[in-house]
């Protein structure tokens, strides 16, 4: 499959994965398109049905790049997202934003893309423990939040 196909199949779930872990639309936008770039660059012998998995690998690895070269700056949430989220999913989306970005990335490739705890963990190297643990311990955070803020019935 050509990068032009990868991008109009894959493009929008690589920037919301970006997104889930930089929390910043502009960074999520420049790194989905180093990913893509890269993917030029580089052209690599995908398998296929894999495309996706590296695409999300290489967009994990580069968000921890950004983060190791932008470590002091702060990032604003995800104003945009809140701003569309249907009105019953807004706390909990306030409270997935309030996570650490490792456990919004788990959430977001477990939950939203679909992925296996062994493929989270491939993508974001990590062991599947690891991400079996950061799924529990974000689940966890979310009842805790979410309870205190009066919803009993989370479904997390």
């Amino acid at each position: 499959m050509d990068a032009t196909e990868l991008f109009r199949q894959y493009g929008d779930g690589v920037f919301r994965l970006c997104w889930s872990y930089t929390g910043s639309r502009q960074d999520a936008e420049d790194v989905t398109q180093t990913v893509f770039l890269r993917l030029l660059e580089r052209r690599p012998e995908l398998e296929e049905g894999k495309e996706r998995a590296w695409l999300f690998q290489v967009a994990a690895n580069e968000c921890r790049s950004l983060w190791r070269r932008l470590s002091r700056r702060r990032v604003e949430p995800l104003e945009e997202a809140l701003a569309v989220a249907a009105p019953e999913e807004e706390a909990l989306l306030e409270q997935v934003l309030a996570l650490r970005p490792g456990d919004r990335a788990v959430l977001y490739l477990f939950y939203y893309e679909g992925y296996s705890t062994q493929e989270v963990g491939e993508m974001l190297h990590l062991s599947q423990t690891a991400v079996t643990s950061r799924l529990q311990r974000a689940r966890k955070k979310l009842k805790k939040k979410l309870e205190q803020e009066g919803y009993h019935e989370t479904g997390v």
